[in-house]
Protein backbone atom coordinates (compact mmCIF):
# COMPACT_ATOMS: atom_id res chain seq x y z
CA UNK A 1 0.00 0.00 0.00
CA UNK A 2 2.27 2.28 0.63
CA UNK A 3 4.60 1.61 -2.79
CA UNK A 4 1.65 1.88 -4.76
CA UNK A 5 0.51 5.50 -3.09
CA UNK A 6 4.24 6.56 -3.42
CA UNK A 7 4.05 5.75 -6.92
CA UNK A 8 0.74 7.08 -7.73
CA UNK A 9 1.53 10.48 -6.44
CA UNK A 10 5.15 10.19 -8.23
CA UNK A 11 3.06 10.04 -11.88
CA UNK A 12 0.43 13.12 -10.79
CA UNK A 13 3.52 15.06 -10.06
CA UNK A 14 5.36 14.73 -13.30
CA UNK A 15 2.71 15.98 -15.29
CA UNK A 16 2.05 18.89 -13.98
CA UNK A 17 4.65 22.03 -14.26
CA UNK A 18 8.34 21.43 -13.42
CA UNK A 19 8.28 23.13 -10.24
CA UNK A 20 5.09 21.51 -9.26
CA UNK A 21 6.57 18.31 -10.11
CA UNK A 22 9.78 18.61 -8.33
CA UNK A 23 7.74 19.65 -5.25
CA UNK A 24 5.55 17.00 -5.37
CA UNK A 25 8.01 13.80 -5.86
CA UNK A 26 9.83 15.77 -2.70
CA UNK A 27 6.88 15.52 -0.54
CA UNK A 28 5.94 12.44 -1.91
CA UNK A 29 9.88 11.28 -0.95
CA UNK A 30 9.26 12.45 2.41
CA UNK A 31 5.60 10.73 2.71
CA UNK A 32 7.12 7.63 2.02
CA UNK A 33 9.94 7.76 3.95
CA UNK A 34 8.07 8.56 6.99
CA UNK A 35 5.75 5.98 5.93
CA UNK A 36 8.48 3.55 5.96
CA UNK A 37 10.04 4.68 9.19
CA UNK A 38 6.53 3.70 10.98
CA UNK A 39 6.07 0.87 9.53
CA UNK A 40 9.42 -0.19 11.29
CA UNK A 41 8.91 1.40 14.16
CA UNK A 42 5.76 -0.69 14.54
CA UNK A 43 7.60 -3.48 13.25
CA UNK A 44 9.89 -2.73 15.88
CA UNK A 45 7.68 -2.53 18.52
CA UNK A 46 5.88 -6.12 17.87
CA UNK A 47 7.63 -8.02 20.53
CA UNK A 48 6.74 -5.37 23.05
CA UNK A 49 2.51 -5.65 21.85
CA UNK A 50 3.24 -9.28 21.88
CA UNK A 51 4.31 -9.58 25.67
CA UNK A 52 1.41 -7.06 25.94
CA UNK A 53 -1.21 -9.27 25.22
CA UNK A 54 -0.15 -11.60 27.97
CA UNK A 55 -0.90 -8.57 30.35
CA UNK A 56 -3.06 -8.98 33.38
CA UNK A 57 -1.49 -12.05 34.46
CA UNK A 58 0.37 -11.38 38.12
CA UNK A 59 4.14 -12.45 38.35
CA UNK A 60 4.67 -15.80 40.62
CA UNK A 61 8.03 -15.73 41.88
CA UNK A 62 9.57 -18.07 44.89
CA UNK A 63 8.76 -16.91 48.32
CA UNK A 64 11.72 -16.13 50.60
CA UNK A 65 11.54 -15.55 54.51
CA UNK A 66 12.19 -11.52 55.43
CA UNK A 67 11.53 -10.00 58.89
CA UNK A 68 11.36 -6.45 59.96
CA UNK A 69 12.76 -5.51 63.45
CA UNK A 70 10.48 -2.15 64.90
CA UNK A 71 10.13 -1.14 68.13
CA UNK A 72 6.73 -3.46 67.98
CA UNK A 73 9.00 -6.40 68.00
CA UNK A 74 10.16 -8.64 65.01
CA UNK A 75 7.73 -9.18 62.43
CA UNK A 76 7.70 -12.06 59.52
CA UNK A 77 6.83 -11.88 56.21
CA UNK A 78 7.09 -14.04 53.17
CA UNK A 79 8.32 -12.21 49.56
CA UNK A 80 8.81 -12.84 46.47
CA UNK A 81 11.79 -11.59 45.24
CA UNK A 82 12.28 -9.49 41.83
CA UNK A 83 16.51 -9.12 40.96
CA UNK A 84 16.55 -8.82 37.06
CA UNK A 85 15.46 -5.67 35.34
CA UNK A 86 12.04 -7.86 33.96
CA UNK A 87 11.37 -8.93 37.01
CA UNK A 88 11.62 -5.54 38.96
CA UNK A 89 10.03 -3.82 35.98
CA UNK A 90 6.50 -6.10 36.76
CA UNK A 91 6.70 -6.20 40.12
CA UNK A 92 3.18 -6.62 41.36
CA UNK A 93 1.36 -5.36 39.13
CA UNK A 94 -2.16 -6.94 38.54
CA UNK A 95 -2.06 -8.55 42.02
CA UNK A 96 -5.58 -8.11 43.38
CA UNK A 97 -5.03 -9.60 47.06
CA UNK A 98 -1.69 -10.14 49.21
CA UNK A 99 -2.16 -10.91 52.65
CA UNK A 100 -0.69 -9.01 55.20
CA UNK A 101 2.54 -11.32 55.51
CA UNK A 102 3.35 -10.92 51.79
CA UNK A 103 5.63 -8.85 49.88
CA UNK A 104 7.87 -8.26 46.94
CA UNK A 105 11.35 -7.62 47.50
CA UNK A 106 13.24 -5.64 45.46
CA UNK A 107 16.87 -6.17 44.61
CA UNK A 108 19.38 -3.46 42.56
CA UNK A 109 22.56 -3.94 41.45
CA UNK A 110 23.95 -1.18 43.91
CA UNK A 111 22.81 2.12 46.24
CA UNK A 112 21.24 4.86 44.33
CA UNK A 113 18.08 7.26 44.29
CA UNK A 114 14.74 4.83 43.49
CA UNK A 115 11.37 5.99 42.18
CA UNK A 116 8.55 3.41 41.55
CA UNK A 117 4.83 4.07 40.46
CA UNK A 118 1.78 1.92 40.53
CA UNK A 119 0.92 1.50 36.87
CA UNK A 120 -1.15 -1.55 36.68
CA UNK A 121 -1.54 -1.96 39.98
CA UNK A 122 -4.67 -2.71 41.97
CA UNK A 123 -3.90 -3.11 45.07
CA UNK A 124 -2.84 -0.05 47.18
CA UNK A 125 0.82 -0.61 48.75
CA UNK A 126 3.83 0.80 51.49
CA UNK A 127 6.86 1.34 49.44
CA UNK A 128 9.90 0.53 51.78
CA UNK A 129 13.47 2.00 50.52
CA UNK A 130 16.15 0.20 52.30
CA UNK A 131 20.06 1.20 52.33
CA UNK A 132 22.86 -1.82 51.43
CA UNK A 133 22.66 -2.93 54.45
CA UNK A 134 19.09 -3.28 55.58
CA UNK A 135 18.20 0.33 56.97
CA UNK A 136 14.82 1.60 56.61
CA UNK A 137 15.96 5.00 54.38
CA UNK A 138 12.18 5.70 53.88
CA UNK A 139 8.58 4.95 53.07
CA UNK A 140 5.75 5.75 51.11
CA UNK A 141 2.06 5.20 52.82
CA UNK A 142 -0.81 3.45 51.04
CA UNK A 143 0.03 4.45 47.65
CA UNK A 144 -2.46 5.22 44.51
CA UNK A 145 -3.25 2.41 42.99
CA UNK A 146 -3.23 2.83 39.00
CA UNK A 147 -1.25 6.17 39.84
CA UNK A 148 1.42 7.13 37.13
CA UNK A 149 3.17 9.53 39.65
CA UNK A 150 6.45 9.00 41.01
CA UNK A 151 7.26 7.77 44.27
CA UNK A 152 10.73 8.28 45.11
CA UNK A 153 13.17 7.24 48.21
CA UNK A 154 14.17 10.00 50.45
CA UNK A 155 17.56 8.82 49.99
CA UNK A 156 19.80 5.98 48.19
CA UNK A 157 18.22 2.76 48.43
CA UNK A 158 19.49 -0.69 47.41
CA UNK A 159 16.59 -2.54 48.18
CA UNK A 160 12.54 -1.80 48.26
CA UNK A 161 9.95 -3.80 49.93
CA UNK A 162 6.72 -3.58 48.90
CA UNK A 163 4.18 -4.68 51.61
CA UNK A 164 0.25 -4.34 51.31
CA UNK A 165 -0.75 -1.03 52.29
CA UNK A 166 -1.35 -0.54 56.07
CA UNK A 167 0.93 -2.95 56.91
CA UNK A 168 3.67 -0.48 58.23
CA UNK A 169 1.01 1.45 60.34
CA UNK A 170 0.76 -1.29 62.15
CA UNK A 171 4.60 -3.01 62.45
CA UNK A 172 5.07 0.90 63.41
CA UNK A 173 7.41 1.00 61.35
CA UNK A 174 10.12 3.82 60.25
CA UNK A 175 12.97 5.14 59.16
CA UNK A 176 16.35 3.26 60.77
CA UNK A 177 14.26 0.19 61.41
CA UNK A 178 16.40 -2.84 60.18
CA UNK A 179 15.14 -5.43 57.51
CA UNK A 180 16.86 -8.62 56.87
CA UNK A 181 16.74 -11.13 54.51
CA UNK A 182 19.09 -13.32 52.96
CA UNK A 183 19.99 -10.82 50.41
CA UNK A 184 20.65 -7.73 52.36
CA UNK A 185 24.15 -7.69 53.96
CA UNK A 186 24.06 -7.76 57.69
Amino acid sequence: MIANDCATSHRRGATGSPYRAKAGLLSTFHACVLALMAACAMAAALPGLLAAQQAGVPQTLPETPLTIATETGTHSFKVMVADDAQERATGLMFRETMDLDEGMLFIFPREGPRAFWMRNTPLSLDIIFIDDDGHVVSLAKRTTPFSLESVPSQGDAQFVLELRAGVSDLIRLKPGDRVSHADIAQ
